[in-house]
């Protein structure tokens, strides 16, 4: 095996050198056996966590969990988390073991990993360790866990998510009892953290099966977003939707910029379309206000996965505004005000992912997706006014003039929509006769 960084080589050959077994362990080493760039490096020996810190002596440690064997080692700037082969006791909460046996057999540690694919260990030499039939499994493109599967996901019930999340990731299948006690077990979901759950699903979202996966396994998310489950089979009664609302909606992510604010968006802003469906005499659905009450739900959803505020607003808009239909230069000028440039290029994005996800027929009513870009970067280069800081008159100015606090609020975003209409030059003179007008004309 090449390409290991010197720093990880340095670890093994100083933990070799002083008279113990070591070797990279787990995703590096599938990632490498894949051709794929590892994100970081894990390490496992038969050296106690005290031992481990006497080789390291002149290296800076920190004690990461050295009660279940970890220690954490800097070298050159790059940290690296070595830990002691181990067995793991009871998992009571579904998550992490009670407590932890140290062994000096590589095998033991192995067998206690999720899956045969991860259950790999590579020394410095390049020797690989192969336990349980992961090579095979990487050459097959397989998820099996290592082990009795209802066992590994009754350790752990992140495991049934990151099952999935793998199969969406390395576009591997998974295997027959593995997905059995997937859908069996999914329900102990429920005892997992909200944030970890979220990792997970936005790993899953930007895989390259996302939509084998979602259109396979989708009652594994509707464990924790079960406002999904309306939108499974929900036939849109549309000639513009060929595709039920959850395949039109699987379809948006797959097509979306591969980012988890634009995937996160895609996967919800259809989610109240059943809430608002109408079926009129001629036979053709209609969801009128989707999108509106679609920002609600998703927010409510958003926060049950503790997404922060910043994502939370935008993605919230994004789909308040996805349905939007753009008439005129002044729809624009509108919506660039309401949500700013940066929302606003994502808005197209979404918009696009949205369209290109629906059946032919409906493709030639899309927005004009060109003409939008190029009018809101017109709007934006020539500076127009879109804000009320923009407006060449302000509230002070307008106290002057006699207007008092509730009227200046009033004229202000009366002379903003007016100017935003075209119906109104944004020059001192043109908008104060307008707020005087304006206001003369309420009295």
């Amino acid at each position: 095996m090449t390409n290991i960084p010197e720093q990880v080589q340095t670890a093994l050959r100083l933990l070799t050198e002083a008279g113990f077994e070591a070797y990279i362990v787990g995703g590096c080493v599938r990632d490498y056996l894949l051709g794929r760039t590892p994100h970081d490096y894990d390490v496992t020996t038969n050296a106690l966590p005290e031992q481990t810190q006497s080789v390291f002596k002149d290296y800076r440690c920190i004690d990461v969990g050295i009660q279940h064997g970890t220690v954490a080692v800097i070298i050159d700037k790059m940290q690296i988390e070595i830990t002691t082969y181990r067995i793991d006791g009871e998992y009571s909460d579904k998550r992490h073991p009670e407590s932890v046996t140290f062994s000096t057999e590589l095998k033991d540690d192995l067998s206690r990993r999720d899956f045969t694919v991860n259950a790999l260990a590579c020394s410095i030499d390049g020797t690989i360790v192969d336990c349980f039939g992961g090579r095979e499994d990487l050459e097959n493109r397989v998820i099996r866990c290592v082990g009795e599967a209802e066992k590994r996901f009754d350790e752990d019930a992140l495991r049934i998510m990151r099952a999935v999340r793998f199969a969406s990731q390395l576009d591997f299948t998974i295997a027959d009892d593995t997905e059995k006690q997937i859908f069996l077990l999914k329900d102990t979901l429920k005892m997992i953290s909200a944030e970890r759950l979220r990792t997970e699903l936005e790993k899953l979202l930007c895989g390259k099966s996302v939509f084998k996966i979602l259109m396979k396994y989708h009652e594994i998310l509707e464990v924790f977003i079960p406002e999904i489950t309306p939108t499974i089979g929900f036939e849109q009664h549309s000639k513009y939707h060929g595709y039920t609302v959850w395949e039109h909606t699987v379809r948006a992510v797959m097509n979306a910029e591969n980012t988890p604010e634009y995937r996160v968006t895609m996967l919800l802003h259809d989610i109240a379309k059943p809430d608002c469906f109408l079926l009129t005499p001629d036979g053709r659905g209609h969801f009128k206000k989707h999108p509106e009450k679609g920002a609600v739900k998703a927010e409510a959803i958003l926060k049950r996965l503790k997404y922060d505020n910043k994502t939370i607003k935008a993605v919230t808009t994004l789909i308040k505004y996805h349905d939007f239909e753009f008439r005129s230069r002044q729809d624009v000028k509108h919506v660039l005000s309401e949500i700013g440039p940066d929302l606003f290029r994502k808005l197209l994005e979404v918009q696009r992912a949205d369209g290109v996800s629906k059946d032919g027929v409906c493709r030639s009513s899309l927005n004009d997706l060109d003409w939008l870009r190029e009018t809101a970067d017109d709007i934006l280069a020539k500076n127009e006014c879109l804000t009320l800081k923009d407006l060449d008159i302000n509230g002070n100015q307008l106290m002057s003039e006699g207007f008092t606090g509730t009227q200046i609020g009033k004229a202000l975003n009366s002379m903003l929509d007016a100017v935003l209409d075209d119906k109104l030059e944004n020059r001192y003179d043109k908008l104060l006769e307008y707020a005087k007008n304006s206001r003369q004309s309420e009295e």
